[in-house]
């Protein structure tokens, strides 16, 4: 049975990793949900968050073969239930409309929206939230003509009290010290 999965891959920061990734997704046949790319809490370690609908079997073989790239550390799953993420989208709607009445400004008052930049011609809201919050107010603006809509990529954190990176690297390194004081 399909499901929603945060695929998480920390890595190196190196010029082709992404696309190689992708390519495993591709080779696989798993269409990427939303994907985002950004520095992680260690210094050089730069993690990768992908969204997938899938079935757990397919996922844990994804899984693996990022694994098996030479600059990914490590790379793990979660379903939805064992992390906490959010979105961000932008709604650029025409100024006119927010004038005339007060109705857009309750959607946005409603929605824990803020308005970030206005000008004669146009207003850009920004909205943060799940993938259904986004959509919902999208969809509640588009009867105020929306000129441009964008929503970003899943970013996540676990639920565990630390990240899983840091117990992986703290378990080589425990691994290491081992084996350094049984060769001497």
């Amino acid at each position: 049975m399909k499901d929603t999965y945060t695929i998480t891959a920390f890595s190196e920061h190196h010029i082709g990793l992404l696309n190689r990734i992708t390519i495993i997704f591709t080779r696989r046949q798993v269409n990427i949900e939303t994907l985002t790319v950004s520095q992680s809490a260690i210094q050089g370690i730069h993690k990768f968050t992908i969204v997938v609908n899938e079935t757990r079997e397919k996922v844990e073989k994804v899984v693996k073969q990022i694994e098996k790239q030479v600059e990914v550390l490590k790379a793990f799953y979660h379903p939805d239930s064992e992390i906490v993420h959010q979105e961000i989208a932008l709604y650029k709607v025409p100024t006119v409309e927010l004038l005339q009445s007060n109705s857009l400004e309750q959607i946005i008052r409603k929605h824990n929206a803020r308005i970030l930049e206005v000008t004669p011609e146009y207003t850009v809201i920004e909205k943060t939230g799940h993938k259904i919050e986004t959509q919902e107010l999208f969809e509640q603006l588009s009867a105020y003509g929306v000129k441009q809509f964008t929503r970003s990529g899943r970013v996540a954190v676990t639920r565990l009290s630390q990240e899983l990176l840091t117990n992986y690297l703290r378990e080589i390194d425990e691994k290491e010290t081992e084996s350094s004081a049984i060769k001497t």
